[in-house]
């Protein structure tokens, strides 16, 4: 397949290397030309573009079996969410039109939910985050669905957990540096998955994900904050954080939620069996990796 990955970053990189591997013919597309070298040594061909510019893409063929937007919008604000994810989708969108591919998928993300009851959420799950670069979240899932709906766009939307793995991950990396804290009594439910596994979850999208459907892509295990640091304790032979009071007017401004995620239709229709299936599983890997 001809593959295109829009942000060759840390999901991306590593997602167009495994595809290359698999023979597929994969270009990566970043706003960073320095990246080249970087694309080319894993077998991905460097595409230079920025997908908030139009004329950027314009002068770019549109010519691709698979398109995987998995850009990210290096933590900026509001503003920034709105270029990146709302209208550089809608961006992508028209440049493919002329020629869609067979399948596209975006990632977004779990925090589109905006439950802080600790109740369990599936696809079919009320969407109404509190902040505004979530509500641009869920405006840029509509634009890709309604265009599955009206124009037949083979768009699948994946909603990612908190992402953590090599080099990346708030919690883990907290607790190791001294910096985590527990929140009240540590009750709030944390929702993960491994980068190895947002990676295959994409790959089996694009193989057999539905057009117009959306997938939850995280571990079998939500697990609460005091749960999470009990375990770390316990492997490393650390005390626990410390405890801070919970402010609640706090949280609901920093949009902090508190729910289950649901992998299941993940796994029942894409048929997709994780290689982290818990946090266990995939923080041990880490920290084998870190020799600790």
């Amino acid at each position: 397949m001809r593959v295109l990955i829009v942000g060759c970053g840390y999901v991306g990189l590593p997602l167009g290397a495994k595809l290359a591997q698999q023979g597929h013919q994969v270009s990566g597309l970043r706003r960073n030309p320095g990246a080249a070298n970087e694309l080319a040594a894993v077998g991905i061909k460097p595409v230079v573009a920025d997908i908030t510019q139009p004329t950027d893409l314009a002068r770019l063929p549109a010519e691709y079996d698979w398109v995987v937007n998995c850009i990210a919008s290096g933590g900026g604000g509001e503003d920034e969410y709105r270029a990146v994810y709302l209208r550089g989708t809608e961006n992508l969108l028209e440049w493919l039109a002329p020629a869609p591919p067979q399948k596209f998928v975006y990632t977004c993300s779990t925090s589109v939910y905006g439950q802080t009851d600790g109740s369990s959420v599936t696809e079919a799950s009320p969407t109404d985050p509190v902040l505004e670069t979530g509500k641009i979240l869920v405006a840029t899932e509509r634009a890709l669905l309604e265009a599955a709906q009206v124009k037949q766009f083979p768009a699948v939307v994946l909603r990612l957990a908190g992402i953590y793995g090599p080099g990346r991950g708030y919690w883990l990396r907290q607790y190791l540096q001294g910096e985590a804290k527990l929140v009240g009594e540590g009750k709030r439910i944390l929702n993960q998955i491994h980068r190895e596994d947002v990676i295959g979850a994409i790959i089996a999208a694009l193989d057999r994900g539905r057009s117009g459907s959306i997938y939850n892509v995280v571990d079998d295990e939500p697990v609460s904050q005091l749960a999470l640091f009990q375990w770390l304790a316990g492997e490393l032979g650390r005390a626990l954080p410390p405890s801070v009071s919970e402010d609640r007017t706090v949280a609901r401004k920093r949009g902090v939620t508190n729910k289950r995620v649901s992998n299941a239709k993940l796994k029942a229709e894409l048929g997709y069996a994780l290689k982290y299936p818990t946090f266990r599983e995939g923080y041990r890997a880490e920290l084998r990796r870190l020799g600790l």
